[in-house]
């Protein structure tokens, strides 16, 4: 069973102004009425001394108005039938159209908050979860990137793979990889399909989040070779630098990548998925457009191309709403010299 509540009717609103006058605490008005002391110190605040003066009978001490019955019961009223604000985001609104429009574009609410500026991301998801259980909810509720329930842990313990051979430490990536000021420091990793039998390669620029999704035609060492090699062929050298990467065994011959790409590799800690945080942010975002469990190898390279310029369009908060292609393919500023010419690096 429920809480029932009952508004105080006028009987119990003369009883309290009758008992206050004399003095009575709110306890023993409480006991009077058989409510709840919250019940009788809520009507006061409410209904009590603040109410506007100008409203009391005349011959009332203007200095002390206490609590009264009749101007208690009114103001009461009053409130329940003022009309509540109508909602922001209404279902068959304009403002809700253009929201929806840009969720099946699976734009995120955030997104959505810096592109509109007229609503806020919490109100988009207030407004989606409280509409009624049934196939709209479900359909708007599935455009929203991650379906987690719950943060899941940290792993623990120890790491019980073996370990690749001459592995250099994330620990001593130079700082330029770290401050993300420059493009041409990467995130990579593997998603895999069902029973890890096909998987595309993730690569993420870490200054711009500019997204590459690779084709592979297996989950081997040699197939991660040739697909990262591919990928990283058309860019110019000045955006092939670092590289950052897990542990995992599709690395194994990383020393022949980084000589046929010219990039610096490094690996992570085990069990420290945070330390490639944007990749792992992307998975994310990517299982919207490959779900987990699902056949990887049915995607050409075409349709993964498709893919990556879909979120290489998406405004981003991070970079003040601007999209990973504008920032990759921005030009650097020139520096001048003290005559005003420019000067080259």
């Amino acid at each position: 069973m429920g809480i029932h509540y009952e508004q105080l009717s006028a009987e119990e609103r003369g009883t309290i102004m009758a008992l206050r006058q004399r003095k009575a605490s709110i306890r023993e008005v409480a006991r009077v009425l058989d409510r709840a002391p919250s019940t009788i110190c809520r009507e006061l605040r409410r209904n009590g001394d603040h109410l506007d003066r100008r409203n009391l009978p005349t011959g009332r001490p203007r200095h002390d108005p206490g609590y009264q019955a009749s101007l208690a019961g009114a103001r009461a009223r009053r409130l329940r039938r003022k009309p509540r604000t109508g909602r922001k985001l209404a279902p068959h609104g304009a403002l809700w159209a253009q929201v929806r429009a840009l969720l099946v574009q699976r734009w995120s609410p955030q997104q959505i908050e810096g592109k509109l500026g007229s609503v806020a991301h919490e109100t988009i998801y207030t407004a989606m979860y409280a509409m009624p259980r049934g196939e709209l909810r479900r359909e708007l509720t599935a455009l929203l990137r991650q379906g987690r329930g719950k943060r899941l842990p940290r792993s623990r313990g120890t790491d019980r793979r073996g370990q690749l051979p001459d592995m250099v430490s994330i620990h001593v990536r130079p700082p330029a990889a770290q401050d993300r000021l420059v493009p041409g420091h990467w995130e990579g990793d593997f998603i895999k399909g069902a029973a890890n039998r096909s998987a595309v390669g993730v690569l993420v620029d870490r200054h711009s989040l500019f997204l590459m999704l690779v084709k592979m035609d297996g989950c081997s060492a040699l197939h991660a070779l040739e697909g990262f090699t591919t990928a990283f062929a058309p860019l110019p050298a000045k955006v092939r630098t670092t590289l950052t990467y897990d542990q995992g065994k599709e690395m194994a011959l990383h020393a022949q990548l980084a000589d046929n790409t010219g990039l610096s590799i490094y690996f992570c800690d085990p069990h420290s998925p945070w330390q490639r945080g944007i990749c792992e942010n992307t998975n994310g975002l990517l299982r919207q457009y490959l779900p987990k469990g699902t056949d990887l190898s049915v995607y050409s390279q075409r349709q993964l191309d498709a893919i990556a310029l879909e979120m290489n369009q998406r405004p981003r908060a991070s970079m003040g709403f601007r999209t990973p292609m504008e920032v990759f393919f921005a030009r650097p500023k020139q520096r001048l010299d003290r005559s005003g010419v420019a000067v080259r690096g």
